[in-house]
């Protein structure tokens, strides 16, 4: 029940009517006993700085922020954090006394599942990148700061794929799929898997297999091409959810500063997309 005392989160971007984000913080907020709601709030191009002054009007306790609109909120908060100056990228906003400052969660987010869910630590590892989008260069960045011995970004532009393996810093190379076979984790950050998209997996499976984990930041449909044919060739697999669930997970504890309640989360996020038809990207935020 929303009450005068209900503190308010929500998330922006245009579409934003599929997101998951008020799904998994309205749970969060129900299991802890939080007087606290969240809602969906459409917002074009061109409107993130009008966004947060009405975060700032309206007193909202914090913001997700989605496509097309991560860019314009790096550009208008008071200050980002290290990981948002370096790619320029906004998708939480949290309030530190009175400044607005943004984050990024979504490559940390990837980063925790791997920990947590997967029992994987980059730390000392071989990484593969496929893409060059704001997935991929959030993964990138999150690799290396979580200490990737190496972290190679595949793309289909060079240029791009050059830009995005920079934010790697010296353990960062641009290559090709094929050296998926020398990787100990390969993470697909391209929308190949969806449904609709290029059949098969990006990159010939054949050179996968025991001791190397791959992750396909695509969570609907739950088994794509490419985590098929991995788990086939004997490589542990993953989906996009654990990135879904722990990047929201760490913006929820930078709102609230409370630990996030994981299962109930989880439970949430399953129930709902065993009732959904369509398959989506990895949302990140």
């Amino acid at each position: 029940m929303l009450r005068a005392s209900t503190r308010l989160a929500g998330v922006i971007g245009d579409p934003v009517r599929h997101s998951l984000s008020p799904l998994l913080h309205n749970a969060a907020f129900a299991a802890l006993g939080l007087d606290w709601a969240f809602a969906a709030f459409p917002v074009r191009a061109g409107a993130g700085a009008a966004a947060l002054d009405a975060m700032q009007a309206l007193r909202l306790e914090g913001l997700n922020v989605t496509m097309p609109l991560k860019g314009e909120v790096a550009d208008a908060v008071d200050r980002l954090a290290p990981s948002a100056a370096a790619l320029r990228s906004v998708n939480t906003v949290v309030w530190v006394g009175t400044e607005l400052v943004g984050e990024s969660t979504d490559g940390p987010g990837l980063v925790a599942a791997l920990r947590a869910d997967e029992g994987f630590d980059p730390d000392g590892r071989r990484c593969l990148v496929l893409g060059s989008g704001g997935a991929a260069r959030a993964v990138v960045h999150a690799l290396a700061e979580a200490g990737a011995a190496a972290v190679v970004v595949a793309a289909r532009r060079p240029e791009a794929g050059a830009a995005v393996a920079s934010l790697a810093g010296p353990r960062g190379t641009t290559g090709t799929a094929e050296a998926a076979g020398d990787a100990e984790l390969i993470v697909d950050a391209t929308p190949l898997g969806m449904a609709g998209h290029e059949p098969g997996p990006p990159f010939d499976p054949s050179c996968l297999g025991p001791g190397q984990l791959v992750v396909d930041l695509v969570y609907d449909p739950p088994h794509t091409p490419l985590l098929e044919a991995a788990r086939a060739a004997g490589a542990a697999t993953a989906n996009g959810l654990g990135m879904l669930l722990h990047q929201a997970a760490l913006s929820f504890r930078l709102w609230t500063g409370e630990d996030p309640p994981m299962e109930a989360m989880s439970a949430a996020l399953v129930a709902e997309l065993a009732g959904r038809s369509t398959p989506e990207r990895a949302e990140t935020a």
